[in-house]
């Protein structure tokens, strides 16, 4: 076996020569002479080179006689020897071990050189064959091939056969054929995808295959400038990436053995490609660019090499909607129940009229397999992962590599307040950054993470929650009534948000609705639109304690900590329930339905405690014991006594609802990581056990005595719980994957910022009359093409499409599959799906295809497509090339911004933008030349047209303040006073309205304090 690099016919074996036998001999000789002899001489003739006392600093003054440079010699001579000894020891450890080329020593090229000759020749002396021919080539230096061709290669001869005339034949034909065998074959190793922390490198892969990790060096220059299947190519030995293919030496252990030919499809594709597409004749036209197109046609993958892991082979079963779920095995009765008692019998259930859908109770529990694993149908607030269900289960694939944090995408809600945090940290990096600059974009394990969150996150459900029992809990304070106590909420996507409530109550207030006799309140999903027309920015959150605790087949179960009136206890293995309170802390802390509220976190180590606190500083307190948090909840309990006391309202709740003594009414949480004592677990139950909602919910792990409920969570990460009737598939987050999230907000929190790339030019892109395609990123999303489309299938050819609009460059297919099909699809389904895209875009106006692949097997965009980003940096670059005519190229570019960038885009789609510049690059591109227009029609004196760049940038980035403080001033200059104030309430009302975006700058304010001395300021909630 020989690898791919130093192929070549099959050597002869010869016994050593006279020749070989003098040479190894003088060689052996030569060496013990210089390693033993010339210390020895130096030794007799000059004594010890070290001095019998410490030099003086009077020893530089003196004057250097011939004593003293007899000395200097000698030390020289010493340190020559010192470096020879050390040639020595490399060259012979190389020799005996095989490692290939030897390690440098620094300043020693000649020197080694020798050194490696006499090596060499000695080891002849001692070796079974002569054939180190390899080894003096090269001129008057080492070798300087690949270790595959100067590493000493021992044929063994084939097996003896009996000297039989009627085996003789068969005998030498099996041996020809086992020569080709080997010479035609080579082996490659494929580098993993990362574990948690844990990357592999060249040196892990040199001794796990050959058994010595110094031998990286040849793997290194076996790949070295090859390119992988994501285009980019081995430069440095200790940068590589999963997924690259590299090509092993010959005696590599657990590699794979291919055969020599399938190599450069290996490099290129990632598998081996039997039939490559055809290209197409060029059209002889003097005007055809020398670039070979080649239409994109769907690939044969073979079966052996698969570009992605494989699919999960469980399959999935089709979960009913949510309207149709199965009651619990239990439910509470009219009234709370007592602490210790579970619930009564369900009561039966009505049918509800034809026209509306099945009540929604609490799914029947049915096994689905780990947390996390992303089973379901689409749109079940969490149970699956978005991108699987009917119409895309052909494009979809298994479940997440190893290397996600799977957890995050998981839980929806969670992921959805996370990246509403992660938004209001990059608006201050927005805020910081300088002109010509982008803010730092995460990278490694934080650009997991932020892809997993993009992947789950479901801001509709998040938005329907929030908004939902705002309104509610405004509609029942309107009609003078109490709000109902919540004992669970299912949550079907953006479909329905489902209320199990007690007592049963038949009259919800609209746009709610009651099912199963009043024990359901039901809002539909496309109730959302006149939920935020509604002015709720001042109505406080009336379940604060909502928080998710899993899913199951139909959607995500909520409940709220503060019903249960006491201790909860979570029971199960450390790390899993470690893991589930984690989730419920994140979620807590970065919820959107929650006003104000404490969260104590106890026992967990410094990294939860101390990156939970940096995301959410003022909701999350971490203290190491429970003595330490006891003091500030009986003090909060208390508080809340007093308040209920001194208000006359009869409940938490109807406090919240009608809006009096508004703080009194905001929660504190526990939540233990290590189970309490038993002194603090009797203060913890004495002060949790009140027989009334108090505005605190407690967590401890563990069997706690005298716990009002118990939930128990198994190793599979299924929960139960207990009296609730919960069963489900328990939201998990477990360390690694909050470790990812803290790498994330750290790197929001970098206030440096990154050079915007060059602006290449180059040709102006097609007009629109010229262009057979037009894509639009740059606001709402819109394809025109000439070929047909699927409606079922135009979300996945779209974010494809917008995918290699960002990557003008050109897109290897198997980066392609990585960043649409995250969780890993066939090679058979990304080339259909890439054939429908190159259906649809149809050809340009030569016939050529609108999508074709590369001469160096990249899928590209043809040169009649028109991307409307493309169009905006161009005139942007000519703008700078043509300073006379700045002005009017900025706003042609101005006049293609529609709205934010990729607006509209469906949920659990383009997870890719995490780890590309493109949301980054074009929001300071756009904003810079919105403020540079401003500036240049201000000098001109044209205030309307300032006024209009403003509201350009305005409509892309409607966060930042900087155009907003630009449009203050271009409208003031066009001396309309009401004008001014219109912008003010506009830029308050938007305050008002968006949870994130809730204060000004000071910058800001200063600015409408000059230019509106009256206006009033805008307060933070």
């Amino acid at each position: 076996m020989v690898t791919g690099q130093g192929r070549r016919p099959p050597v002869q074996v010869r016994r050593r020569s006279a020749g070989d036998v003098l040479a190894g001999v003088c060689a052996l000789v030569a060496l013990t002479v210089l390693m033993a002899g010339v210390p020895a001489a130096l030794l007799i003739l000059f004594g010890s080179p070290l001095p019998d006392d410490m030099p003086a600093a009077s020893d530089l003054t003196n004057r250097v006689g011939p004593g003293a440079l007899i000395g200097i010699l000698v030390a020289l001579v010493w340190l020559a020897w010192i470096q020879l000894a050390a040639c020595v020891v490399v060259e012979v450890y190389a020799g005996v071990r095989g490692v290939g080329v030897p390690a440098r020593v620094p300043l020693a090229g000649g020197t080694q050189s020798l050194v490696h000759r006499l090596v060499v020749a000695a080891l002849l002396l001692f070796s079974a064959t002569s054939v180190i021919v390899p080894a003096f080539t090269g001129g008057g230096g080492l070798s300087q091939r690949p270790p595959a061709q100067t590493q000493a290669q021992e044929f063994q001869p084939p097996p003896a056969v009996p000297q039989s005339t009627n085996l003789t034949a068969p005998a030498e034909t099996s041996v020809t054929e086992n020569l080709i065998d080997e010479s035609a074959t080579t082996k490659i190793y494929r580098v993993q995808p990362p574990e948690g922390r844990h990357h592999e490198s060249l040196w892990e892969i040199a001794e796990k295959c050959l058994g010595e990790g110094r031998r990286y060096k040849e793997i290194f220059a076996l790949n070295k400038n090859h390119i992988q299947p994501d285009g980019t190519r081995l430069t440095i030995a200790s940068l590589i990436r999963p997924g690259w293919v590299l090509e092993m030496p010959a005696d590599a252990k657990g590699a794979k053995v291919i055969p020599a030919r399938d190599l450069k499809d290996y490099y290129r594709y990632g598998h081996a490609v039997p039939d490559k597409p055809e290209k197409p004749e060029r059209p002889a036209k003097p005007e055809q660019p020398v670039q070979p197109e080649q239409p994109v046609q769907p690939e044969q993958p073979r079966e052996s090499a698969p570009t992605t892991p494989a699919p999960d082979p469980k399959p999935q079963q089709p979960a009913p909607p949510p309207s149709t779920a199965k009651p619990p095995t239990s439910q509470p009765p009219a009234t709370q129940p007592p602490a210790s008692q579970p619930p009564a019998s369900q009561p039966p259930a009505s049918q509800p009229p034809a026209s509306q859908p099945p009540a929604s109770q609490p799914p029947a529990s049915q096994p689905s397999g780990p947390s996390g694993e992303m089973d379901g149908a689409a749109g079940s607030g969490g149970a699956s992962v978005p991108g699987q269900g009917s119409d895309q289960e052909e494009e979809s694939g298994g479940r997440f590599d190893v290397g996600w944090p799977h957890g995050l995408a998981a839980a929806s809600l969670l992921a959805a307040g996370l990246l509403g945090v992660l938004g209001r940290r990059r608006r201050a990096q927005m805020w910081n950054r300088a002109s010509g600059h982008m803010i730092v974009r995460p990278e490694g394990e934080a650009a997991d993470a932020e892809r997993a969150l993009r992947l789950g996150a479901d801001d509709e459900a998040t938005r329907l929650l929030d908004l939902g029992l705002r309104h509610l809990s405004k509609s029942m304070a309107a009609g003078g009534r109490a709000l109902p106590t919540v004992y669970g909420v299912h949550i079907g996507g953006s479909q329905s948000l489902d209320l199990w409530i007690a007592p049963a109550d038949r009259n919800p207030p609209a746009p709610w609705q009651a099912f199963d006799d009043g024990q359901v309140w039901r809002l539909h999903g496309d109730a959302l639109a006149g939920l935020e027309a509604s002015d709720l920015g001042d109505v406080l959150a009336p379940y604060p304690g909502l928080v998710s605790i899993g899913t199951n087949d139909s959607g995500r179960i909520l409940v709220d900590l503060e019903a249960a009136h006491g201790l909860i206890a979570l029971r199960g293995p450390e790390d899993v329930r470690r893991a589930a309170l984690s989730a419920i802390a994140i979620e807590l802390a970065t919820n959107r339905w929650s006003d104000h509220m404490r969260i104590t976190l106890v026992g967990f180590d410094g990294e939860l405690g101390e990156g939970l606190a940096e995301i959410a500083p003022d909701r999350v307190r971490s203290v190491p014991t429970l003595a330490d948090a006891l003091p500030e909840l009986e003090g909060r309990s208390e508080e809340v006594r007093q308040a209920l006391a001194a208000s006359g309202v009869d409940s938490v709740l109807t406090g919240r609802c009608r809006g009096v003594f508004g703080e009194a009414w905001m929660p504190h949480y526990l939540i233990m990581a290590d189970r309490p004592s038993e002194r603090d677990a009797d203060r913890l139950v004495a002060l949790a056990r009140t027989g009334t909602r108090m505005a605190a919910g407690y967590l401890v792990p563990g069997d706690v005595q005298g716990a009002t409920w118990t939930w128990d969570v198994d190793a599979a990460g299924r929960l139960q719980a207990g009296v609730l009737g919960f069963d489900v598939d328990a939201q998990l987050v477990p360390d690694d994957a909050y470790r990812r999230v803290f790498q994330l907000f750290r790197a929001a929190n970098r206030l440096d910022s990154v050079e915007l790339p060059g602006l290449a030019g180059g040709a102006e892109p097609p007009t629109a009359q010229q262009s057979s395609v037009e894509i639009r990123l740059l606001g709402p999303i819109e394809v025109e093409a000439p070929g047909p489309m699927d409606e079922s299938r135009r979300e996945l050819c779209t974010e494809l499409l917008v995918y290699l609009a960002a990557h003008p460059e050109g897109v290897h297919p198997t980066v392609l599959s990585g960043a649409i099909w995250p969780r890993g699809v066939s090679a058979a389904v990304r080339d259909a799906s890439v054939a429908r895209v190159s259906d649809w875009l149809g050809r340009d106006a030569r016939g050529r295809p609108n999508l074709y692949y590369d001469d160096r097997g990249r899928i590209r965009l043809g040169s009649e497509v028109r991307v409307d980003l493309a169009v905006f940096r161009w005139l942007v670059w000519r703008s700078a090339a043509e300073p006379a005519s700045e002005t009017a190229y900025m706003a042609y570019a101005l006049d293609l911004v529609r709205g934010p960038l990729l607006a509209g885009r469906p949920r659990g789609r383009y997870a890719w933008l995490a780890d590309h510049d493109l949301e980054y690059e074009s929001s300071a591109r756009v904003i810079d030349v919105a403020h540079r227009l401003v500036v240049l029609r201000l000098d001109e004196g044209d205030a309307r047209g300032a006024v209009g760049a403003a509201r350009a940038g305005l409509r892309l980035a409607p966060e930042d303040e900087g155009l907003w403080r630009d449009l203050l001033r271009a409208t003031h200059a066009t001396g309309d006073v009401a004008q001014v104030q219109v912008v003010v309430d506009e830029l308050r009302g938007r305050i008002a309205r968006d949870p994130v975006y809730d204060r000004l700058q000071p910058q800001t304010e200063a600015l409408m304090e000059e230019l509106l001395p009256d206006w009033h300021g805008v307060g933070s909630r």
